[in-house]
Formats: structure tokens, sequence, C-alpha cells
């Protein structure tokens, strides 16, 4: 599922819903500071001190969302953010934004110029 402008609210709010939870957005946060590497499900695990039946929850919502992928290499499961999903839901929060004034949101972008490139 790759939320975007326009994507039916319905899977905003899932995406959203998703991330709503402090360790879902923290396996997040890791996921996108990653790039689209991503990580090991063991790496997760260790960097956030998720125990493993836990860590595989948050995964299977986030995957669900459309947030995250995941990939088999070799013995692990590597998961990674899905940018494209990402992109979709940030352009779907700022559809209406600013109303013709761009400055209102001006300051994201130096936020934005550092972020992974897909």
């Amino acid at each position: 599922m790759l939320v975007s402008a326009s994507t039916p609210t319905a899977e905003a709010v899932a995406a959203l819903s998703a991330l709503a939870h402090p360790g879902r957005l923290e396996v997040f946060r890791r996921l996108v500071a990653a790039g689209p590497e991503g990580l090991a499900a063991g790496e997760i695990a260790r960097t956030t001190g998720s125990l493993p039946n836990t860590l595989s929850s948050n995964l299977a919502i986030l995957t669900a969302a459309g947030l995250t992928q995941s990939r088999r290499k070799g013995r692990s499961i590597v998961y990674s953010a899905d940018f494209g999903a990402m992109r979709g839901l940030l352009a779907y929060l700022m559809e209406d934004c600013c109303q013709g004034r761009p400055e209102i949101c001006a300051d994201l972008s130096p936020t934005c110029q550092d972020a992974p490139a897909p």
C-alpha cells in the first residue's frame, strides 16, 4: 500500500495509527536512519531493546500499514523503511497546507535535504 496525496483517508489513518506507538515509531525512525539498506531484525532488537515477540508484532504492523518492507538475506530478515510510502504520507498530510503560502512550510526543507534518497 503506497500512501499518497490521492490515497484514501483510511490508508493514511492506518499508516499514522501504526506510527502512533512509541515502540513502532522508534523502529521506523531507526529504519529511516539506516537508509535503503535497512537493518536485520536482530540488529533492530539490539538497538531498540525490544523483545523478539514485541519487535515481530511491531514490524508486522508497520509492514501491514505499508511503511516497511522486508527481504531475506542469508539467515536474516532485513527490514527497511518504504521511502515512497513515507513521502506519500507526508505529501498527503501537506496536500492542503499553505493555501498558496509556501513560506509556512519552507523551514521543513533543511530537514528533508538530509533525508536518505530512495
